[in-house]
């Protein structure tokens, strides 16, 4: 499956305010911004709450996070075919909060395009990303870790990070960069477009909002530039 560019990915994380029925309606927040602002707009969600979440919307539902295992005797861990069979059409992988060894990140990334799941796989520096290029996945998604869940952009604070990560991509392969980590305002959106991404990862910003919609409709209209 493939998704318009450019997209806003919202990971709700394991924030209280975005589990079971809240998780739900906050991804119908999303839809509705994505309908009204024709901007591309995905959730990652828990994996328990895949099934109710990808039934209550069209927009693309992703699994935070999936194991390097396929179907068998493993005890406790998250399949990329049963996300996939739950309504997801991607995965989170390589997060700063659920970092994996580039082994287990290569095991992941093969299984998920074995099960027809897209890959984002979050790196923290532009070596990493480059690194996980090679891999080929669908998207690099480079996150500062120190900036995560911050009131200080990526764009804003470190765009020559931003300009690296997508030189070194590009001289392993055509993938999609995103950037995220600290991204709050439409002008850390705008600037990140500007240096060349074609998407956000975004997650208190929204997740925690009192007002994610607003949010929303910002990001969409900086992406836009209207």
């Amino acid at each position: 499956m493939k998704i318009k560019l450019p997209v806003i990915l919202v990971n709700f994380k394991a924030y209280d305010n975005a589990l079971g029925d809240k998780a739900e309606t906050l991804a119908k927040v999303c839809e509705k911004a994505s309908a009204d602002f024709g901007c591309t707009i995905g959730v990652a969600v828990q994996s328990g709450d895949i099934y109710r979440v990808s039934r209550a919307v069209s927009i693309p539902v992703f699994s935070e996070h999936i194991d390097a295992v396929e179907a068998g005797p493993h005890t406790g861990y998250v399949l990329a075919k049963n996300v996939r069979e739950n309504g997801a059409i991607g995965t989170l992988l390589n997060h700063s909060e659920h970092r994996i060894k580039i082994d287990e990140l290569e095991d992941s990334i093969d299984i998920a395009r074995k099960e027809g799941l897209l890959t984002v796989v979050c790196a923290s520096n532009e070596e990493i990303a480059q690194a996980a290029a090679s891999l080929n996945p669908d998207f690099i998604a480079i996150e500062p870790p120190e900036l995560i869940g911050t009131d200080i952009s990526v764009s804003g604070a470190k765009p020559e990070l931003v300009t690296a990560s997508i030189q070194r991509v590009s001289s392993v392969s055509q993938i999609p960069v995103l950037c995220g980590a600290g991204i709050k305002k439409g002008e850390d959106v705008a600037k990140a477009i500007q240096l060349g991404v074609q998407g956000i990862l975004v997650a208190s910003a929204v997740t925690l909002s009192k007002n994610p919609y607003g949010v929303l409709e910002d990001f969409c209209r900086a992406i836009f530039q209207r």
